[in-house]
């Protein structure tokens, strides 16, 4: 595989994947822009080197669809300034042969939305999974995802993809297009190569004790993570809404919070394999509990195995957050996934606040600290944390497939 560090651009057209997939207001305003801020690194490097760029990118999921509102138009300008030097735009990016041919040394192009062509995604559009011709209609996308990825190859000399947050999907832009460049010609870009570094540091070359923090509504969308965390980590804290499947299991009663009578097997089934391999999984003992999901709600503070009826559990308690402080402190790595309470109530986002200052404080005394998913990484941001841990991550689905241990498409595509 070739380093970016390694390679000179003179003269070269480099089409780059970045995630330009930022908020927007109502007016067509970027409302946060860390993505743009986070590719530039890539991008100057390009451009100091004498080569040019072809900047590509979804936004939001148009489906296949022209969609104004979903036009990356709309950022030109804003990653004109972040470059320092005008941006052109190509209102078809499946249609920019003529620009990209006219592109001189050190000038910019940013192709519209490619997820407006649904080849980008490479999904069968206006046919379900159980009609019988969805086969066929699979088979003839995958040629017709395969053309477009030519198309968007042949504009460049060179590609570099700086997009980890995609990096789990196998999209045309994302991993297909790799295939029309040879292996001294495609590269991970800065961005890429740190999020990449940063998940090896904490899977294959973490130092013990490991403490590995998993939070959010649901243990249905992370129970793959936490099986494949359980053979790597000494504490595994569990928290947020998906705690409550975890103690209704054990016969706690917990009102009304969320949970899933579904899984309460598989939670006691992660209990027992923790047990056995010598895991210390801490869950939460004390509650915030409300008598509504409001951030008004009455609160009053619980045993977690004994909620009243007609209260839902909401955030992490002091006794809880005690627990995981003393935890979180001796710990020499730390892994960051999901709050621990309804984060977006400020009166209940308390304890997801205090799980930030004691990784920021574990970091500063020596730990290597790894924050991945929004919340998580809201968290750090609202509290000024972000630059006291040792990383965060731009990507939550593509961080917790990596943690899953599953090959992620688009780093695979340029490291095979």
């Amino acid at each position: 595989m070739t380093n970016i560090n390694d390679f000179n651009f003179a003269g070269l057209k480099a089409l780059v994947r970045v995630d330009f997939n930022v908020p927007l207001d109502e007016k067509g305003n970027i409302t946060d822009d860390t993505r743009i801020r986070g590719a530039v690194p890539t991008l100057k490097k390009i451009l100091q080197d004498g080569g040019s760029l072809i900047l590509m990118s979804h936004m939001g999921k148009p489906k296949g669809k022209i969609n104004p509102k979903l036009s990356l138009g709309q950022i030109a300008n804003a990653v004109a300034s972040a470059l320092a030097r005008p941006v052109k735009f190509a209102p078809d990016c499946a249609k920019a042969q003529k620009a990209a041919a006219d592109l001189q040394p050190g000038e910019v192009l940013l192709l519209e939305n490619l997820r407006f062509y649904p080849e980008e995604e490479g999904k069968p559009v206006g046919i379900e999974k159980d009609n019988p011709a969805y086969d066929d209609a699979k088979k003839r996308m995958k040629q017709s995802q395969a053309d477009f990825a030519k198309t968007l190859a042949e504009y460049a000399d060179v590609y570099v993809n700086d997009a980890f947050g995609t990096a789990h999907r196998r999209h045309a832009s994302t991993a297909v297009v790799a295939d029309y460049f040879d292996d001294d010609h495609k590269m991970l870009g800065y961005l890429m190569e740190k999020e990449v570094e940063a998940i090896d540091n904490v899977l294959k070359n973490a130092q013990h004790p490991f403490t590995a923090i998993i939070g959010g509504s649901k243990v249905s969308s992370k129970l793959a993570v936490i099986k494949n965390l359980l053979d790597k980590v000494d504490n595994l804290i569990i928290g947020g809404g998906m705690g409550f499947t975890f103690i209704k299991a054990q016969g706690g009663h917990i009102g009304e919070s969320l949970h899933e009578d579904d899984l309460m097997p598989e939670a006691l089934a992660v209990m027992e394999a923790a047990k056995q391999k010598g895991v210390n999984l801490s869950l939460s003992v004390e509650t915030v509990a409300a008598n509504e999901f409001s951030n008004d709600a009455e609160r009053q503070t619980v045993d977690i195995f004994n909620i009243p009826d007609g209260w839902e559990g909401m955030d992490a308690g002091q006794r809880s957050l005690d627990n995981w402080k003393k935890i979180i402190l001796s710990s020499k790595t730390i892994l960051w996934n999901g709050p621990v309470g309804v984060f977006e109530f400020e009166n209940f986002a308390h304890g997801t606040g205090e799980i930030a200052k004691y990784v920021a404080e574990a970091t500063k005394n020596g730990a290597y600290s790894l924050i991945g998913g929004g919340d998580s990484v809201a968290a750090v941001n609202k509290f000024g944390l972000a630059d006291q841990v040792s990383y965060v991550s731009t990507g939550g689905g593509a961080m917790l497939e990596a943690i899953e241990g599953k090959t992620l498409p688009g780093v695979a595509a340029i490291k095979h």
